[in-house]
Protein backbone atom coordinates (compact mmCIF):
# COMPACT_ATOMS: atom_id res chain seq x y z
CA UNK A 1 0.00 0.00 0.00
CA UNK A 2 1.36 3.39 -0.96
CA UNK A 3 0.51 5.80 1.82
CA UNK A 4 1.92 8.89 0.11
CA UNK A 5 -0.20 8.39 -3.01
CA UNK A 6 -3.43 8.09 -1.02
CA UNK A 7 -2.76 11.18 1.06
CA UNK A 8 -2.06 13.46 -1.91
CA UNK A 9 -5.61 13.29 -3.22
CA UNK A 10 -7.36 13.54 0.15
CA UNK A 11 -9.12 16.89 0.52
CA UNK A 12 -8.59 18.72 3.78
CA UNK A 13 -5.19 17.24 4.50
CA UNK A 14 -2.13 19.47 4.26
CA UNK A 15 0.40 18.70 1.57
CA UNK A 16 3.97 19.82 1.20
CA UNK A 17 3.59 21.25 -2.28
CA UNK A 18 4.47 24.89 -3.05
CA UNK A 19 0.84 25.56 -4.02
CA UNK A 20 -0.27 24.72 -0.51
CA UNK A 21 2.26 27.19 0.90
CA UNK A 22 0.68 29.89 -1.28
CA UNK A 23 -2.76 28.86 -0.05
CA UNK A 24 -1.57 29.11 3.53
CA UNK A 25 -0.32 32.66 2.90
CA UNK A 26 -3.64 33.58 1.30
CA UNK A 27 -5.47 32.20 4.30
CA UNK A 28 -3.29 34.28 6.64
CA UNK A 29 -4.08 37.42 4.66
CA UNK A 30 -7.79 36.61 4.71
CA UNK A 31 -7.67 36.07 8.46
CA UNK A 32 -6.26 39.54 9.04
CA UNK A 33 -8.78 41.24 6.74
CA UNK A 34 -11.51 42.92 8.82
CA UNK A 35 -14.94 41.42 8.36
CA UNK A 36 -18.37 42.89 8.96
CA UNK A 37 -19.86 41.98 12.32
CA UNK A 38 -23.42 41.54 13.45
CA UNK A 39 -24.81 43.26 16.49
CA UNK A 40 -27.43 42.10 18.94
CA UNK A 41 -29.63 44.24 21.16
CA UNK A 42 -31.58 42.78 24.04
CA UNK A 43 -35.00 44.13 24.88
CA UNK A 44 -35.60 45.39 28.39
CA UNK A 45 -37.28 42.07 29.18
CA UNK A 46 -34.26 40.17 27.83
CA UNK A 47 -31.90 42.32 29.87
CA UNK A 48 -33.95 41.65 33.00
CA UNK A 49 -33.90 37.90 32.33
CA UNK A 50 -30.15 37.97 31.73
CA UNK A 51 -29.59 39.89 34.95
CA UNK A 52 -31.82 37.57 36.99
CA UNK A 53 -30.15 34.51 35.48
CA UNK A 54 -26.70 35.82 36.38
CA UNK A 55 -27.69 36.56 39.96
CA UNK A 56 -29.54 33.26 40.36
CA UNK A 57 -26.57 31.22 39.14
CA UNK A 58 -24.45 32.68 41.94
CA UNK A 59 -26.67 30.98 44.52
CA UNK A 60 -26.74 27.61 42.74
CA UNK A 61 -23.00 27.04 42.67
CA UNK A 62 -21.60 26.13 46.11
CA UNK A 63 -17.82 26.40 45.98
CA UNK A 64 -17.40 24.95 49.48
CA UNK A 65 -19.36 21.85 48.51
CA UNK A 66 -17.26 21.45 45.37
CA UNK A 67 -14.09 21.73 47.45
CA UNK A 68 -15.38 19.08 49.90
CA UNK A 69 -16.19 16.73 47.02
CA UNK A 70 -12.76 17.29 45.43
CA UNK A 71 -11.10 16.53 48.74
CA UNK A 72 -13.17 13.36 49.21
CA UNK A 73 -12.29 12.16 45.71
CA UNK A 74 -8.60 12.90 46.23
CA UNK A 75 -8.54 11.02 49.54
CA UNK A 76 -10.56 8.09 48.16
CA UNK A 77 -13.47 8.63 50.55
CA UNK A 78 -16.05 9.71 47.93
CA UNK A 79 -18.78 7.12 47.47
CA UNK A 80 -21.08 7.08 44.46
CA UNK A 81 -24.74 6.34 45.13
CA UNK A 82 -25.38 4.01 42.20
CA UNK A 83 -29.17 3.96 42.76
CA UNK A 84 -29.33 7.75 42.52
CA UNK A 85 -27.19 7.73 39.35
CA UNK A 86 -29.37 5.02 37.79
CA UNK A 87 -32.57 6.91 38.68
CA UNK A 88 -31.15 10.07 37.12
CA UNK A 89 -30.21 8.23 33.93
CA UNK A 90 -33.67 6.68 33.67
CA UNK A 91 -35.33 10.08 34.12
CA UNK A 92 -33.11 11.57 31.43
CA UNK A 93 -33.97 8.76 29.00
CA UNK A 94 -37.68 9.17 29.77
CA UNK A 95 -37.44 12.92 29.12
CA UNK A 96 -35.60 12.34 25.85
CA UNK A 97 -38.11 9.75 24.66
CA UNK A 98 -41.01 11.99 25.65
CA UNK A 99 -39.56 14.98 23.78
CA UNK A 100 -39.04 12.82 20.66
CA UNK A 101 -42.70 11.85 20.53
CA UNK A 102 -43.74 15.49 20.07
Amino acid sequence: MKINDTLKGTPGLPSSSPASANNARSAEKAATTPVATDSVRLSSQGQALAASGASASGGVFDTQKVDRIKEAIASGKFQVNSEKVADGLLETVKDLLHSRKR
